[in-house]
Formats: structure tokens, C-alpha cells, sequence
């Protein structure tokens, strides 16, 4: 039987249990119970003969700056978001390269660009598909796997993983395999009292647990505030917004660019005129075919449903809004009836002659009856008494449902079926008005949020009827940093080889894109970056390195427009590419094709695309202020923050902030501190002290001066 233990009676249990090297395996995120995996870090820094392995991914650890005005506005902000959050003490020495030589951390996806510089982590990074990474764990031999776990008064038999059913549920049977074979294997549960109890796949009985922690966690989650949401990324919001149909099925990834796109879909819904005032100055004359063939523009009547590895917040705003009510269920006979149209939008079926049409078997018998009965369908007080079916009222009735007498007997006793979702995540993580939001829930509004095994969303082997039935007309948008002008993208690693973040499920979704009747691959890319002053585009002849092979390609969109790269030939991706590409480099790009013979040398693009320039883009933005705002899914950043995080990008952006000489170049044309009192005020430099931090003064009011908005 599971028994109760102290965090350092945990750690001696799992030293004593444990004969040999410790695997211990710690979910993705939100999920790790930190204090207890820092008790284990902690004694076995003390035991260099004991030998630890940690496998995971997504260790979180507060913001930090390694700049002076960056550190001034972080540190604040920091300590009033973040408040106690305890961050895992094998991360600072996994940074600063100070590993004890017994253990090891191997992860497959790293909090983005944040472990760049870190050999230890780059060097025991494992590329893996997340539906494979419970596949790996296991064969990498985990024997300890230690998660946080959320717990309802009205379950107490149960905990709920919560926040990180992704890989746990997909390990378990594994795991339980091997136990079968003699292997002690030992799971650690520990209860966080904020996180959200979510019900369905993700609770689990206690007992699975072998070790639950006696101290219940109380510290800050940590969170992912919402960012700035800029020009280019709401240009690309509006456009992948017209790719999405109604009815259909939505995947999103992280980010502020998918934040554009969930803001796009509510103004869409909530602001049609205003959407679509905005989507025609963008497009012009230049409507893609695709939006009409895949999608609308109209405020949606049917609804999405959400399948979406990661459950982000702009999910949760959709659902509130409406946007995404289209309702799946776990049973494929239940959801055949759904998709067939014989239930309502609430579930309800619509008649005993509906769901016979769409393929009830005419007769029920004893199977049949309890099958309705546990989805919901009919009323649980109904009895089979030999041939007939009795009813509540004592009556009976043929059980030949295609019966006249029958259907109209049955007609008071039909009922919603139960068990839909509108949403299905494998993990979430978010802002804490996130959590709140999910915790401020009954327990029924959360029961249509399904956390689930990661193997059921980013896959369609197992289940695989079921799922087509729910991913119908399925968008996948996910997000790139760079993209060859072949239609290869990247968003995982550098060109030198450095891991920037992870794979994820990145693959799964363009390949369900591919493999699924109607759904599209969409791939969100800014076609341009600045920093210090360095322009570059991000579509680019040829890189080093790729996460989604050319021959994967489907619809690439950027600030400027829908590339559609399925089934075209090299000359007509490079075409499609080039018209989404900024301005400033198509000329260039055009000759390094030509070169290579991609383009036939007389080729010239449209004229229509020539005009690709930020400067057009923000006098639109300024025309639809209300379409285009900074922070359209809230935001925990003050005014005055906010003013500062616009000029603080655009500062680096322009400029070296390390360099003295760009320092004062920067500086030389600030307005005076009286302009902008409040901001220096939060930033500590209303009256400056020496130099240094005069030039800082200049240097905060030159960027809030050229960030101000007009």
C-alpha cells in the first residue's frame, strides 16, 4: 500500500528501493514536484558513488537579464509574478556548468533559448518526437518517476495529473510491464494545492502512487506571461485566421504569434465587421485562393473543437468566447452519432429515428442498453424484462427501436451523452489568470477540458477511427524561425547545432496535416528580424539544418501574405515564398535561385508582391487600432512596463547595449526625463548617479521617445 512519507523519508525510500543507478524521469514543465526533486539532488551531491540520471524536459527557471537595463526592468517584475516559485537547484548548476560528475540531466525540449551556452545540456540533449518520449524514457530504464498532482474533497480516492498527463499516461503501462518482470520501479506523488483538479484520463487512483509526499506544495506556479503581440505577428494572425473553417479542428502552438491568431479568431467572431475592415486593407486585390477553399470569414455558428499538445491560454479564450464549443466524445459509436448529426450541440440526440439513420443497430439487447446507458443516451432507470424494455413508469416497450410505438415511448427518456470535450491537451502551462480561471471552474466547466496522454493527440496510430471522426477539416499552426526558400523549415536548432528548444510535436501535427482528409499544415514565420541594426529575412536560399523536411511542405504565412507549397514544383514554391518574403531581400534571393537554376533567368516577380515593407504594414496597424492591439489576451505587465518592454525591443534591436560607443549613440537625441517620469521612476533612474547611469537615463528615454504611441 502507498504510504505518506516526509520529503527526506522519500528520498531515503527511494535510496534504499533502488539498488544501482537512479532514473529518475520528471514530466515536461509545470509538472515536477521541485522541492522533492531538490531534497534527491541535495543528498546525492553528498553521495558521489550513488549515480542519477534525470530525464526531462521544459525546466523552468525565472527570467533573467545579462544586461544592466534589462535587469532593472526584470528583477521587479520578476519578484511580483513569479513571487516563491522554487526552481530546481540542478538548473543553476546545469547553467553555470557545475554538475557534480555522478549526475546527469537529459532532456528533449529546453525552455527556448535559454541553455544555449550550456555544454552539458547541449551535449546530453536527445532529439525525440514527443510522442516518442515516453518510448525512450523507458528504454533508457526509468525506475522513479515523481510528479505533482493536483486533489478534489468530492475524489478522494484519486489524484489528477493535472497539468501533465502528457507522458505519464503513456509510460505507465510501460512501466508496469517491467515491474511484471521483477524491476522495482517507484512512482512519487506530490500534491500542489493550486494546480487544477482535471477529471476524465488524467485522474488516476492514489494507489498507482507508491510514495505521496506528506507536504503538500503551496509555492507560486510558475507562469508564462502573455507578450507583446506585434504588427507582423497580427498581419500573421489575420491570415491564418481566414485558413481556419468553421466546424473544423484546431492545433496551436506556444507563442506570441499564436497568440495573434487566437486574437484574430475572436475579433473574427466577436467583431466581424471590424475583422473583416482590417483583413481587406491587408489583403487588397490579393486574396489567397486558399482562404475561400479551406475556410471563412464569417463569426462561427458550429464552433471548433481544440486538440492541441500544449493547452494554452488562447485556447481558454476561445472556449469563453465561444469559438471553440464543438463537442468530441471518447466512445467512436457515441461520436459516430455525432458526426452523423443525430445529436444536438449539447449532446442530445435528436430522435430515436436520428441516430438509427446514422447507424444504431435497430434492436437493443442487454449490450446495447448498457452501452446507451454509460454514454449517456438513455435514461439509466431503463430495464430489459425479457423482450421488451421497461420503463420507469412500469410500462414496457418493443425493443425493436425502429418501432413507431417504440420511439415515441423512448422519446422523454433520451439524454445528452456524457464524457464530451471540447478541448483535448496533453500539458498546459500559462499566465496565473490561466490557472485561476481553470481553478475558479466547477468541476463540470473543467470536465470539457480533456488532459490526456500525449500518444492520443500528436498521433493518430491507436483510436485511429476516432480521432478522424473528431479532426475533421483540422488546422495545425505551429511556428518557425526560419524557412528555405524550398520549403524546408526550422524551429528547433541553430545552424552551428545548438538546440534553441526541441522538436515537440512539431512533426506529429504537419504529418496529421498530410495524413488527414481536408487538414492543412500551417507553419507561421516573421519574414524578417532585426538585432543591433542587423536586418535579416528569414527566408533564406539554403540552412544547416531543418526540422520539417522540403518534401513535407504544405502552407507557409508571414506578415505579407499565404505561401501554398503543397504538391508545387521547386520554381513555384520559390514563387510562392518569394511574394511572402520582405521586400528588402527578394532580390537577392531571386538571383541565388537563378544561380542554382531553380528559376529560369528571365523570371520576374509580380509586381503585386514588390510592395512588402514594415512601413505599409504600421500605417495599417494604425488604421485598425482595435484589430491590431499590443496585448489582446491580457496581459500581467503595468502600463509602464509595457511602455518600457516596446522600447526596450526596439533599443535592442538597434543597437549593441554592451557597447559604450553604441550606448551613446543611441542616447544622443533623448527627450528630456521630465517626458517620461514614471518609466524612469519604475527603472530606478529618476535621478541618476554618475555617468554610466545617466547614459542609461538617455539612453530608456531615447527608446520609450521612438516606441511612443501616437
Amino acid at each position: 500500500m502507498p504510504q505518506s512519507r516526509s520529503l527526506e523519508q522519500a528520498v531515503d525510500h527511494v535510496l534504499d528501493a533502488i539498488d544501482g543507478p537512479i532514473h529518475l524521469g520528471l514530466p515536461l514543465g509545470l509538472g515536477k514536484p521541485n522541492r522533492w526533486v531538490n531534497a534527491l539532488y541535495a543528498r546525492l551531491r553528498e553521495m558521489p558513488e550513488r549515480e542519477l540520471t534525470i530525464y526531462t524536459a521544459l525546466c523552468l527557471g525565472r527570467p533573467r537579464a545579462d544586461q544592466e537595463l534589462q535587469r532593472r526592468f526584470l528583477e521587479p517584475f520578476v519578484e511580483r509574478v513569479y513571487g516563491d516559485y522554487l526552481e530546481l537547484d540542478f538548473l543553476a548548476d546545469l547553467q553555470a556548468d557545475k554538475l557534480p560528475p555522478n549526475v546527469r540531466i537529459e532532456q528533449f525540449f529546453l525552455q527556448p533559448g535559454s541553455l544555449l551556452d550550456s555544454a552539458p545540456t547541449q551535449q546530453d540533449y536527445t532529439s525525440s518526437n514527443y510522442s516518442h518520449a515516453a518510448r525512450d524514457l523507458n528504454a533508457k530504464g526509468v525506475n522513479v518517476v515523481a510528479q505533482l498532482v493536483a486533489v478534489d474533497p468530492a475524489r478522494p480516492q484519486h489524484f489528477s495529473l493535472s497539468c501533465n498527463p502528457d507522458i505519464t499516461l503513456d509510460l505507465l503501462p510501460m512501466l508496469q510491464e517491467r515491474r511484471g518482470r521483477g524491476e522495482t520501479i517507484l512512482c512519487l506523488a506530490q500534491v500542489h494545492e493550486e494546480l487544477p483538479y482535471m477529471a476524465g484520463d488524467a485522474e488516476l487512483p492514489r494507489e498507482v502512487f507508491d510514495i505521496q509526499l506528506r507536504e503538500h506544495e503551496t509555492s507560486t506556479l510558475f507562469s508564462t506571461p502573455n507578450m507583446p503581440v506585434t504588427v507582423q505577428d497580427h498581419c500573421i494572425g489575420l491570415y491564418a485566421s481566414t485558413l481556419v473553417r468553421d466546424g473544423g479542428s484546431l492545433q496551436i502552438g506556444i507563442g506570441a504569434m499564436g497568440d495573434a491568431v487566437c486574437a484574430a479568431l475572436l475579433q473574427r467572431h466577436a467583431d466581424n465587421p471590424a475583422y473583416r475592415a482590417a483583413l481587406d486593407d491587408l489583403q487588397g486585390d490579393q486574396v489567397h485562393p486558399l482562404s475561400s477553399k479551406l475556410g471563412d470569414l464569417e463569426s462561427f455558428q458550429t464552433g471548433l473543437y481544440g486538440c492541441s499538445e500544449m493547452f494554452v491560454n488562447g485556447l481558454l479564450d476561445l472556449v469563453e468566447a465561444g469559438v471553440i464549443r464543438r463537442v468530441v466524445y471518447p466512445d467512436v459509436r457515441v461520436q459516430r452519432l455525432a458526426s452523423a448529426g443525430a445529436l444536438d450541440a449539447n449532446g442530445q440526440p435528436r430522435s430515436i429515428q436520428a441516430m438509427l439513420d446514422a447507424g444504431l443497430p435497430a434492436r437493443l439487447d442487454e449490450a446495447a442498453l448498457a452501452w446507451m446507458q454509460e454514454g449517456g443516451l438513455l435514461d439509466a432507470n431503463l430495464k430489459m424484462q425479457g423482450e421488451n424494455l421497461l420503463l420507469p413508469t412500469d410500462q414496457q416497450c418493443s425493443t425493436d427501436l425502429s418501432d413507431p410505438l417504440s420511439q415515441a415511448a423512448l422519446r422523454d427518456y433520451l439524454a445528452p451523452a456524457r464524457h464530451g470535450v471540447v478541448v483535448h491537451g496533453g500539458f498546459f502551462l500559462g499566465p496565473q489568470s490561466f490557472y485561476e480561471r481553470l481553478n475558479a471552474m466547477s468541476a463540470r466547466q473543467r470536465s470539457r477540458f480533456g488532459m490526456t496522454g500525449i500518444g492520443f493527440i500528436n498521433e493518430l496510430y491507436g483510436q485511429e477511427e476516432l480521432k478522424r471522426l473528431h479532426r475533421v477539416d483540422a488546422r495545425f499552426i505551429n511556428s518557425a524561425f526560419t524557412v528555405t526558400l524550398l520549403g524546408a523549415a526550422v524551429a528547433d536548432q541553430l545552424e552551428d547545432g545548438r538546440v534553441l528548444s526541441g522538436v515537440g510535436g512539431q512533426y506529429n501535427f504537419v504529418a496529421q496535416g498530410h495524413a488527414l482528409p481536408g487538414a492543412r499544415s500551417i507553419l507561421l514565420l516573421r519574414s524578417w528580424r532585426e538585432s543591433a541594426g542587423e536586418v535579416r529575412s528569414n527566408i533564406v536560399w539554403e540552412y544547416g539544418h531543418v526540422t520539417i523536411p522540403r518534401h513535407l511542405r504544405d502552407v507557409v504565412i508571414t506578415e505579407y501574405g499565404i505561401a501554398d507549397l503543397r504538391g508545387k514544383t521547386d520554381s513555384q514554391v520559390i514563387e510562392a515564398l518569394l511574394a511572402v518574403t520582405d521586400s528588402r531581400f527578394q532580390n537577392e534571393l531571386m538571383v541565388q535561385a537563378i544561380e542554382a537554376g531553380k528559376l529560369s533567368k528571365d523570371f520576374r516577380l509580380d509586381a503585386r508582391y514588390t510592395s512588402n515593407t514594415p512601413e505599409r504594414l504600421e500605417a495599417l496597424a494604425g488604421r485598425h487600432r482595435a484589430v491590431f492591439a499590443e496585448y489582446p489576451l491580457g496581459s500581467d505587465f503595468s502600463e509602464e512596463e509595457q511602455a518600457l518592454l516596446r522600447a526596450l525591443t526596439w533599443l535592442k534591436g538597434k543597437f549593441h547595449l554592451s557597447e559604450v560607443l553604441e550606448l551613446g549613440k543611441a542616447a544622443f537625441d533623448a527627450p528630456p526625463a521630465e517626458a517620461f517620469p514614471e518609466a524612469l521612476q519604475r527603472m530606478g533612474l529618476e535621478r541618476p548617479e554618475g555617468l554610466r547611469e545617466e547614459l542609461y537615463q538617455r539612453l530608456v528615454l531615447t527608446g520609450l521617445e521612438a516606441t511612443r504611441e501616437r
